[in-house]
């Protein structure tokens, strides 16, 4: 994968710019990354992972995520001045596992641990973070990207064909395109936060522990073994003092803390800490010529709800393939103005939900996430897209745009999610590993999902998709556990599936006996719900040059 020129120039080494370039690198193309920063991140920063991102790190074959992530902690909160426990709450929604959602709980992984897994990643495609190296400025044409890099004191002149900011709110590729950056800053919310390692008497790590309410005088301990044995993230939060004064002195967080807390207290050290404010801000768009942005580098919002990260390595998802293909030679770069209207509306309306979240935390002084199942982000769907096709959904003239909707699976569009479904076998060609249809998707190829009473009910379509590359489509049929399953010529599909259990059928809303095909765009997305061959013709030809 080593190349000297890279077509794609990533800046910005955080979590959206790792995803992004792991997507581009599985896609098979090349990518330079670099981060302005000498070292690392070492702040916990926002930990929490939703199950949207989680089936999403699934795709990308990164399994560490869920994994080494821990289950999200009850919250204690304790009467004033004592630590007598006044309750126990969840901090999220609960949601019962059902087959086809496989990640039903958010887990929490510090990001310097989730750098550390995406880079090991990077790295089987001979591809590292080039640190202590900065965006200085940049020129784009019609034919590529001339950007000017400084490390050490020296410039760097670097000729490539695309480049996507992953830099941050104070993006230096968004400044530089121009683009605007509206919204507003609440000064009504600040909080001091850090990683810290001290012990307490009564104080254990099994809980979130809160004292005060939400927006007034208040601490919220999380503790993390990532940060150490006696790590924790902590928040602090007072109208009425001098944060920034806080902030700036290690003794003063020290005193702050034990003034909180009513027992002992022993401090280790000050890991890292900084001061937030919210600020609310998105971009009119994603993107300028070859030139795209993602992340913090496009929108920030309120920490209430832990959106904002899921969101950005959202954002490089949906872009990377879009790329790929386009890179490839696959598409038309108009493809790529998908990405912007893709995710407009769902960035607009994450930050109108975190927003009121704020809102109505600071009023009530609680923070009430567990009565809000958005927060999961498998109701996110780009239903709206031009890009997607579905022959069996009612048409509605104006239909309002409902990008982060509520998730419910008695209902499946066009735009949703593709849902998982454990239990089918695979026939036809000896062993596998797929015994889920998530085991499937992957960044780097359309799947056409073929459900159909018998092999030979799929065989028209089948034959319409003989001709496409089998590098970017993956044609797959799924039988009813009632089909013939004996040895049938069907040189033309990659993968035969019996639906042991009947969790397919019943996840994509098909009866047995029905023929029903899905394109699973390379992103977990459904592209097309179609009736059979001239509908995946239909779907295909607004995504490839040709079928």
């Amino acid at each position: 994968m080593n190349s000297t020129h890279p077509p794609v120039l990533i800046v910005g080494a955080g979590p959206v710019g790792l995803v992004a370039a792991l997507t581009l690198l599985q896609n098979g193309i090349p990518v330079r990354i670099i981060d302005r920063d000498p070292s690392p991140h070492i702040a916990q920063r926002g930990p929490v992972i939703w199950p949207r991102s989680l089936e999403l790190f699934k795709f990308l074959d990164v399994p560490e995520v869920n994994n080494l992530g821990r289950p999200m902690p009850f919250i204690r909160s304790y009467k004033l001045g004592t630590l007598e426990p006044l309750e126990d709450s969840l901090f999220a929604p609960h949601m019962e596992p059902t087959p086809a959602v496989p990640f039903h709980a958010p887990k929490m992984i510090g990001q310097p641990l989730l750098d550390v897994v995406l880079r090991h990643h990077l790295e089987k495609f001979s591809c590292s973070v080039e640190m202590d190296t900065e965006l200085r400025s940049f020129e784009q044409s019609e034919e590529g990207v001339t950007a000017v890099l400084e490390k050490n004191g020296i410039l760097e002149t670097f000729d490539t064909k695309w480049m996507i900011g992953a830099d941050g709110a104070k993006s230096v590729v968004r400044k530089q395109l121009g683009l605007t950056f509206l919204g507003s800053t609440r000064d009504d919310f600040r909080i001091i936060t850090g990683d810290i390692r001290l012990k307490g008497v009564g104080l254990d790590r099994v809980h979130f522990h809160r004292f005060g309410s939400f927006g007034g005088r208040s601490l919220l301990l999380r503790p993390t073994d990532e940060v150490g044995e006696d790590g924790w993230q902590f928040f602090i939060s007072d109208r009425e003092i001098a944060l920034t004064k806080i902030a700036q002195s290690e003794e003063l967080i020290f005193e702050t803390i034990v003034s909180f807390i009513p027992t002992e207290i022993t401090f280790n050290k000050l890991v890292w800490v900084g001061e937030y404010r919210a600020n609310i801000r998105m971009v009119n768009k994603f993107s300028e010529g070859r030139v795209f942005i993602a992340g913090d580098a496009a929108h920030v919002h309120s920490p209430t709800g832990g959106q904002g990260l899921n969101s950005g390595v959202q954002d490089a998802f949906n872009l990377g393939w879009k790329l790929a293909l386009v890179e490839k030679g696959f598409v038309d770069k108009s493809l790529l103005e998908t990405f912007t209207s893709e995710r407009l509306p769902v960035i607009s309306e994450m930050l109108e939900m975190t927003t009121a979240i704020l809102h109505e935390s600071l009023t009530t002084g609680e923070v009430t996430l567990q009565c809000n199942p958005k927060l999961f982000m498998l109701g996110i769907n780009c239903r709206f897209s031009s890009i997607v096709l579905d022959e069996f959904a009612t048409p509605v003239e104006r239909r309002p745009i409902s990008a982060y909707g509520v998730f419910d699976e008695g209902h499946l569009e066009a735009g949703d999610r593709a849902p998982d479904a454990p239990n089918v076998l695979q026939v036809g060609r000896g062993e596998s590993d797929v015994k889920t249809l998530f085991g499937l998707y992957r960044p780097w190829y359309h799947t056409v999902l073929m459900f159909a009473p018998s092999l030979a009910d799929a065989t028209p379509i089948l034959g319409a998709l003989e001709a496409c590359d089998t590098s970017v489509v993956r044609k797959a049929v799924v039988l009813p556990s009632s089909a013939p399953v004996a040895p049938v010529a069907a040189p033309c599909v990659d993968v035969i599936l019996v639906d042991q259990e009947g969790y397919a059928h019943s996840a994509y809303l098909v009866e047995p006996n029905q023929t029903k095909v899905f394109v699973i765009r390379p992103d977990g997305v459904i592209g097309a719900i179609v009736h059979g061959a001239e509908g995946v013709k239909k779907y295909f030809s607004t995504i490839f040059w040709d079928l």
